[in-house]
């Protein structure tokens, strides 16, 4: 297999030359060049034909969502965002990462090439990925006509790589009264409390960040927190979100398996979803609420960014059926709806 060819863009010299070390130490991967702005940029991508782009999100010129959007829009490639830590640079990595970005990895606070930890990871990810054009995605179905929750019902959805676009869709197409829902997304510490926010703005339901102690309720979405703990579920008549410190799981914390697992324990209708991701997070977790009963559906191929968690699902016998991201919605408020509501097999 040859190298996957890697273009630096980034407006600082210091920057770039890290960023270009930490991804030099494999030699899978080739750094084609660099670039200070979008302009060098846009040349250096016509002259260079470069496998995945890095890119800075606050350059001088244009800024690198402008940037992003014109690529997605004219030369649909993988791109990682590199992003600072601070809130405004949180919140514009989420645009992107809803226009399109592969995956983002934070600017260390350290100028060290060793910071750089998941770069390389994220990187030969992006190279394997499914890039669409910007519109090529399909909005979400309506809800199932008739669509009435069933106030038992918990639903839990795992996602990774692509998975902030991909929760964007699913989650645009719930009414305000969906189900209880508890999502574990892959993503660093400081971005789910903006993630939680934003999509509180953009969907019809209820979205926070999850806190201990936090009771399920219909029309409420918890997010799990990035990076310090699992989110987990408690037993008993009125489950509640369960932060838990251990250690990862699979490479991760928070884990999709661990949050599925604790869904499973519970005595009650579920459904569980697995989305866009690297790895296998999730596939044994959804083992465990198949086999407690739960009904089950995974993104299609087709549709994801990165088709390795919905795979190592679908492998196990974990998911019933798999659907293409637009059509996964009205599915899942299908399967969540009160019985008398349901559209019949």
């Amino acid at each position: 297999m040859s190298a996957v060819r890697v273009l630096v863009v980034d407006d600082s010299l210091t920057m770039r030359n890290l960023i270009s070390a930490a991804l030099r130490q494999d030699p899978d991967i080739e750094v084609v060049g660099a670039a200070a702005d979008p302009i060098e940029a846009r040349a250096a991508i016509k002259a260079l034909n470069p496998d995945v782009l890095t890119l800075d999100v606050e350059m001088p010129n244009m800024n690198g969502l402008e940037f992003l959007e014109k690529i997605m829009r004219l030369r649909p490639m993988p791109v990682v965002m590199v992003s600072t830590l601070t809130a405004a640079g949180t919140d514009v990595t989420l645009a992107a990462l809803e226009i399109g970005a592969v995956d983002a990895v934070a600017k260390p606070a350290v100028a060290r090439a060793d910071a750089f930890g998941e770069l390389i990871v994220k990187v030969k990810a992006a190279a394997r990925s499914r890039v669409r054009a910007r519109g090529d995605t399909p909005a979400a179905a309506a809800a199932p006509r008739g669509y009435v929750v069933d106030p038992s019902h918990v639903l839990a959805i795992g996602a990774s790589t692509g998975g902030v676009e991909a929760l964007v869709t699913v989650l645009s197409g719930f009414p305000a009264d969906c189900p209880a829902t508890v999502i574990t997304q892959h993503m660093p510490a400081s971005f789910t409390v903006s993630f939680a926010a934003r999509l509180d703005r953009l969907c019809a339901p209820t979205v926070s960040e999850a806190r201990e102690g936090d009771l399920l309720k219909p029309g409420h979405i918890y997010l799990a927190p990035g990076g310090v703990a699992h989110l987990e579920l408690s037993s008993g008549p009125s489950p509640r979100c369960r932060l838990v410190a251990t250690d990862p799981v699979n490479g991760h914390r928070p884990s999709v398996d661990v949050m599925f697992e604790s869904v499973a324990r519970l005595k009650r209708p579920m459904t569980g979803v697995i989305l866009t991701g690297m790895g296998k997070d999730g596939a044994r977790g959804l083992v465990a609420m198949r086999q407690a009963g739960a009904r089950t559906l995974g993104q299609d191929e087709a549709t994801c960014v990165v088709y390795g968690m919905p795979r190592a699902a679908y492998e196990l016998g974990a998911v019933e059926r798999q659907l293409p991201l637009h059509r996964l919605s009205p599915a899942i408020l299908d399967l969540c709806a009160a019985p008398a509501a349901r559209t019949p097999v």
